[in-house]
């Protein structure tokens, strides 16, 4: 919540404009709202709920963090869509189950994700 109003509170020092012709701060406004309402709802929603122990599996983040950086790392090097299957199958190890079928199909809706970014909004990603 602190970095959503950190953020909020930046994107204050842009132009806001208005919907019709918005200004370079009226998105990081509107998302670092989005983002403190939804940690103050998750604040509320604690203070009704047991508290239950959290466990820290450093294997786990070790797990996700090294897909993390091998999809960056593959994405710049070799293409995105390489990545993109790094990321998942690398990921998909700190789960309690493994699945192959599963992997295939969250990376080949990845991959459709990214070709609507790349032709439907024509951002540059290095897919191919």
């Amino acid at each position: 919540m602190a970095i959503a109003l950190l953020f909020g509170l930046a994107s204050r020092k842009y132009d806001i404009g208005e919907f019709s012709r918005a200004g370079p701060g009226l998105f990081p406004l509107i998302v670092s709202c989005l983002v403190f309402l939804i940690g103050l709802i998750t604040v509320v929603r604690a203070r009704f709920e047991t508290r239950v122990p959290v466990n820290y599996n450093m294997k786990n983040i070790a797990l996700v963090l090294g897909g993390l950086c091998g999809f960056a790392l593959l994405s710049e090097h070799v293409n995105m869509i390489v990545g993109i299957f790094f990321l998942v199958f690398c990921s998909s190890f700190a789960a309690t189950t493994y699945s192959v079928v599963r992997n295939l199909k969250i990376a080949a809706g990845l991959i459709v994700i990214a070709l609507m970014f790349k032709n439907l909004l024509g951002l540059q990603l290095p897919l191919y």
